[in-house]
């Protein structure tokens, strides 16, 4: 393939089709490759689409994408060994048009929104992997694949291959990856007929909800564990940090089957069927973990830039977030006769910091160094939170002043006064 190309994108995920989408659009001459048999093929499981990232790069995209459930509940637990403490927030204003949150099946999702990037006008190749960037010197000038006369040329290089990106690696752009900045999750889907959900969950047809779990069902590990609901299925998994079950040695599969073992999510899963099982990596460094974002002739988006808020589970709105960004960015400096040279490209990040994407990034950013340094937030709390409800929900006789006096004297045996208020304090930093 000789031609030159306005711009190649690596990799089919949200970040990349956002990419593609967005310069295709705006007419320029755009290939996309795709390692995998079509786009979404590597990913089965169920996800959460945020509609707003969507709306800004598809405003119709309610027509005809493959949406199963918009969720109009969110669930918080945080689970001892055999109980729960959680807040539910249920909302009518969630069930008004347009929905704001949905859940999608990826491989579905993938493939319908890499044909709004053809119809676009991108040429997609799937079935390719890159070995390679091609370089200039420093600058990129293409990439070369696994296919015959496999080297492309094109005046920008679009990184969404992910969070391990080896091409930005093996280039010197991207840092090996820090165990302690990625976790691994594992996600199985269970099927269940439509009526049965709607029942165990009380919701309607096309409604959905969502759990958020946090405590001992990651075993001391800095990790979480969610569920939520599809059309005819739900999705379960947990994920934790990398360097945490490196360390700990339990493999990520006996830590999802002690979770679904729960007395609070078992009943949940009642009479399904699981038919799919996944694991990946999620970056989950935070903005301290951001690795170079632009280069001479070449952008990061997506996971390969990192961009997942753990906090509040948000992954899919950044990573496409990121990639419209970078397509506008080109677009912009190809409209204006401007060199895609580093200084240049740097309007890619000036965008990003003025997004959410950025923003919400930074107000988190020592999250992840305090709950690493503090595991008594995955262990101690859950259970003193935990036994506190169970105190004061049991009629025993005792008067509820003992049994306040008895609950503060756990909390200060387990922490001491001097540790619960660093503790709190630790928290208030982290979320400020």
């Amino acid at each position: 393939m000789s031609e030159i190309f306005d711009a190649i994108v690596v990799g089919a995920g949200p970040s990349g089709n956002a990419a593609a989408y967005t310069m295709a659009k705006a007419g320029l001459k755009v290939l996309q490759l795709e390692r995998g048999e079509y786009p979404g093929s590597k990913n089965v499981q169920g996800a959460i689409l945020y509609a707003d990232a969507l709306e800004r790069i598809i405003p119709d995209f309610r027509e005809d994408a493959p949406l199963e459930r918009h969720l109009i509940e969110q669930r918080m637990w945080v689970l001892d060994e055999e109980s729960y403490v959680g807040t539910h927030y249920r909302s009518n204003e969630f069930n008004k048009q347009p929905y704001n949150r949905y859940t999608i099946i990826r491989a579905q999702f993938d493939k319908w929104f890499s044909k709004k990037v053809q119809e676009a006008g991108a040429l997609v190749i799937c079935e390719t992997t890159v070995r390679e960037l091609l370089l200039d010197g420093e600058r990129v000038i293409g990439v070369r694949t696994d296919r015959d006369g496999g080297s492309i040329y094109a005046d920008i290089v679009v990184l969404a291959d992910g969070v391990n990106s080896l091409l930005a690696k093996k280039a010197g752009f991207h840092p090996e990856l820090e165990p302690k900045n990625v976790a691994l999750a594992v996600k199985e889907i269970h099927f269940l007929p439509e009526t049965t959900l709607e029942q165990r969950f009380n919701i309607g047809a096309d409604e959905g909800v969502v759990i958020e779990m946090v405590g001992k069902i990651t075993k001391g590990m800095v990790g979480t564990g969610f569920l939520y609901t599809n059309k005819e299925s739900l999705t379960i998994g947990v994920g934790c940090m990398l360097s945490d079950f490196k360390q700990q040695q339990i493999t990520p599969y006996a830590l999802l089957e002690q979770m679904k073992a729960h007395p609070a999510i078992k009943p949940l899963l009642d009479g399904g069927e699981m038919k799919e099982y996944t694991a990946h990596l999620i970056p989950e460094g935070g903005y301290n973990a951001i690795p170079q974002l632009c280069g001479d002739g070449w952008l990061i988006v997506g996971d390969a830039g990192m961009f997942v808020n753990a906090v509040h589970r948000e992954g899919s709105n950044l990573a496409m977030t990121s990639g419209q960004l970078a397509g506008q960015t080109v677009v912009e400096l190809k409209t204006h006769n401007q060199e895609l040279t580093a200084t240049n490209l740097k309007l890619y990040k000036h965008k990003l910091d003025a997004s959410f994407v950025m923003k919400d990034l930074k107000k988190y950013k020592n999250l992840p160094h305090v709950l690493h340094q503090n595991r008594q937030f995955v262990t101690s709390y859950p259970e003193l939170v935990n036994k506190a409800a169970h105190e004061m929900l049991v009629v025993d006789g005792v008067d509820k002043k003992t049994k306040e006096r008895e609950i503060r004297k756990s909390f200060v045996a387990k922490r001491s006064w001097f540790g619960l208020m660093g503790d709190a304090f630790k928290l208030w930093r982290a979320f400020e």
